[in-house]
């Protein structure tokens, strides 16, 4: 062989090398992506129960979760969990909140193991609200959610909450208590593979291909239940549900407006956002494109079907929205790229009304609850 062969032939190798190689972390990506739905990590330690002034407080470890302003949730490892507020105190590896509730009194104690998170409210009851436990007939089987009746509401008009990827219906409570005083009744959801929902398949979640497929059946359910009118609540990944149900020929009409929280506005350019933050170059995320796309590859990663990620594409589809939308989205988001919704509110200002708020991810409501319910509830009030 002459040495411009070997050389061909050592070129071809590496790029070979370097092809298998992208194409794994591809793989990696996508499989990381689409993991099932897993229990919290209590990943806090509760350093102290304490008073500060007239009221009680509790110190933890400090992190950037733990540090935000606003009112956060801490969830016991054993059981419990307190609500606390503004923060009174900062240490090297401590800060102090003020705590606004806890159950059962007395849960915080030094050495608990708690989880820091922006669901706010374990169950309708928390939040003021009797509620009715029902379950929703779907493909892949029956799937729990809550409706919550609005005294000055018809039952006419449905506000339908939609929880993201890797929460749980409760994440969307937050929502609920604005949508009742608008008259609304909320039906609060869960779709497969969420911990609630029915568990099809490896588990892994679609992205919200195949559980738009659940919330559909949810109005259906609504409708039946005597609903004329949608309005749509989703968070993160149920913004995406939200917005394919409202370009869906089936409730053309039917829904009049869709209020979205830290909104995945497309896919390709959230999974860029998510490989940044892991500390990955923010182009690895168009690895991941063909083991989604894919059938066979998707199979490969443990999904039962592809994800058309260009539905999910709101940028390129601005057109094709067709109802009044309310964005609420953090400017610190690193998840949902803030720049999306900036892009759709620029493409699309006869329809689109964005909310900037001082927050990451999912956390516009608990940053500044007051101004996110007036936001959202004087946007309702407005439409009518």
């Amino acid at each position: 062989m002459t040495p411009r062969r070997v050389a061909i032939s050592i070129c071809a190798a590496a790029v070979a090398v370097v092809g298998a190689a992208l194409a794994g972390v591809g793989y990696v990506i996508a499989r990381r992506l689409t993991v099932p739905a897993t229990a919290r990590r209590y990943d806090l330690a509760i350093r102290a129960a304490l008073r500060h002034g007239e009221h009680d407080a509790v110190v933890m470890d400090r992190g950037p979760g733990t540090t935000a302003p606003g009112v956060y949730n801490v969830w016991l490892e054993d059981g419990g969990w307190a609500q606390v507020g503004a923060v009174v105190g900062e240490g090297p590896d401590t800060v102090t909140r003020i705590v606004l509730a806890t159950r059962p009194v007395g849960a915080l104690r030094e050495g608990r193991r708690a989880s820091w998170s922006a669901v706010y409210y374990e169950s309708p009851g928390d939040a003021g609200h009797d509620a009715e436990e029902v379950s929703i007939a779907t493909s892949a089987g029956p799937t729990p959610a809550w409706v919550v009746h609005s005294p000055e509401g018809t039952g006419a008009h449905w506000a339908v909450h939609i929880h993201g990827l890797g929460s749980r219906r409760a994440g969307t409570l937050r929502g609920v208590d604005v949508a009742t005083r608008q008259g609304l009744t909320s039906l609060v959801v869960s779709y497969r593979n969420d911990r609630e929902g029915q568990v099809t398949g490896s588990g892994r979640p679609t992205l919200g291909a195949a559980e738009t497929d659940d919330v559909r059946a949810a109005l259906r359910y609504a409708r039946a239940r005597g609903a004329r009118s949608f309005t749509l609540i989703g968070w993160s990944m149920g913004a995406a549900i939200a917005l394919q149900l409202a370009a869906d020929a089936e409730f053309r009409g039917a829904v009049d407006a869709l209020v979205l929280d830290s909104p995945v506005i497309d896919w390709t350019a959230t999974i860029k956002a998510n490989c940044a933050r892991a500390g990955l170059p923010s182009w690895f995320g168009l690895l991941a494109r063909p083991w989604l796309r894919i059938g066979p590859l998707a199979r490969v990663v443990g999904l039962e079907a592809s994800v058309p990620l260009e539905r999910f594409d709101w940028i390129s589809r601005a057109a094709e929205l067709s109802v009044p939308t309310l964005i609420l989205h953090g400017v610190q988001d690193s998840s949902a790229p803030f720049a999306d919704s900036q892009r759709l509110a620029d493409l699309r200002p006869d329809l689109v009304q964005l909310e900037s708020f001082e927050s990451e991810h999912t956390m516009t409501w608990n940053s500044d609850s007051e101004r996110w319910q007036r936001a959202v509830g004087e946007w309702l009030a407005a439409l009518g």
